[in-house]
């Protein structure tokens, strides 16, 4: 059994961010709210976000967080997904070879005891 660490943020399979596109403004927005964080209207349609983007910016988690009991190190960052949403992620270690532009992939990783998040890992084979 896999438990999502948040329920709403993320479907398991295919490994998908679920998002909003507004009818008014025409952005996208993460994570599904019910308004437009841009304009407020509630003119706002679910949407599935692209499961691929590019590395924006990055470090690495060295020391765990109050209360996580998951594998250290991990990577944290933002990656830009052709939605034009820059999306704040936990990202796969090491993260030593990341470079800016780095084509990344959404997939869905075990914390321990079954609960599950997303994170994004870089894609082989596609770069700059």
């Amino acid at each position: 059994m896999h438990t999502p660490v948040h329920e709403g943020l993320f479907t398991l399979d295919p490994p998908a961010l679920l998002g909003a596109l507004c009818g008014e403004c025409g952005h996208h927005s993460f994570p599904r709210l019910a308004h437009c964080p841009y304009c407020g209207c509630e003119n706002v349609d679910p949407v599935t976000l692209s499961d691929h983007g590019t590395l924006w910016g990055w470090t690495e988690v060295t020391t765990a967080p109050p209360g996580y009991e998951g594998v250290v190190p991990f990577g944290f960052g933002v990656v830009e997904l052709p939605e034009g949403l820059r999306i704040v992620t936990r990202l796969t270690s090491p993260t030593a070879t990341y470079e800016y532009g780095l084509a990344m992939r959404l997939q869905i990783v075990d914390l321990g005891d079954g609960v599950v998040t997303w994170e994004f890992t870089p894609e082989t084979g596609r770069g700059v």
